[in-house]
């Protein structure tokens, strides 16, 4: 029996911020600088929805332990730069969120620095505050289910009345891992079949969110 939704998990870059756009640019700027030219497809395939330790050690077998370093450091100048220039909420995220009367909270591969200040830059952080948990703090990050399972933890969620909110593959692979339904958000970067999958609802536009949660 499916048990009724008691916690809304919501990935952060991607689908609650449009950061996975920016992240892009940048990531594949600083391949072709570094000397490791990536396609669009192949920075997505690689690194979208992974921890920074996943990104950089991908990087470093590569290119070397200290590129790995001097391609973070940029990143993080760059992408700071670009949020606070071009960063806004996803479309029709704060429309779902005022519709949705569940418990939310966030659970991101990103540095609880990093979703300060993106979510401080559309004013989404009051609304989570408290109730915002990083990758930083497990073991491993997606798509193993460590974070999901430790967010529902800290919440006092069984996680089978748990639902992730996700726009990539192995966010909803660390869903499907935690034994939480997953919802896979195919308006960013990632294809919808890359997302389909056991146990997941697939959609495009977030203002459908609210109706498919009350639907279970």
């Amino acid at each position: 029996m499916i048990k009724p939704i008691e916690l809304v998990i919501f990935d952060c870059d991607g689908v609650l911020v449009d950061s996975e756009r920016i992240a892009l640019r940048v990531q594949v700027a600083l391949g072709a600088e570094l000397g490791w030219p990536l396609t669009e497809e192949e920075v997505v395939a690689r690194f979208i929805g992974r921890s920074q330790a996943s990104i950089g050690a991908q990087i470093a077998e590569r290119l070397g332990a200290e590129t790995a370093a001097v391609w973070w450091e940029r990143f993080e100048r760059l992408h700071r730069v670009e949020v606070d220039t071009r960063l806004e909420a996803v479309e029709g995220l704060p429309e779902a969120l005022a519709a949705i009367d569940l418990p939310t909270c966030v659970a991101s591969s990103g540095s609880h620095e990093k979703m300060r200040h993106t979510l401080g830059r559309t004013g989404l952080h009051e609304h989570f505050a408290g109730r915002i948990f990083s990758a930083t703090e497990v073991a491993h990050g997606k798509p193993a289910p460590d974070l999901f399972l430790y967010a529902a933890e800290r919440m006092g969620v069984d996680p089978a009345a748990c639902v992730v909110v996700e726009d990539s593959r192995p966010g909803v692979q660390a869903a499907r891992a935690a034994g939480m339904r997953a919802f896979g958000y195919a308006g960013g970067l990632t294809a919808a079949g890359l997302l389909e999958g056991p146990g997941t609802v697939v959609f495009d536009d977030m203002r459908e969110l609210p109706e498919l949660l009350a639907a279970g």
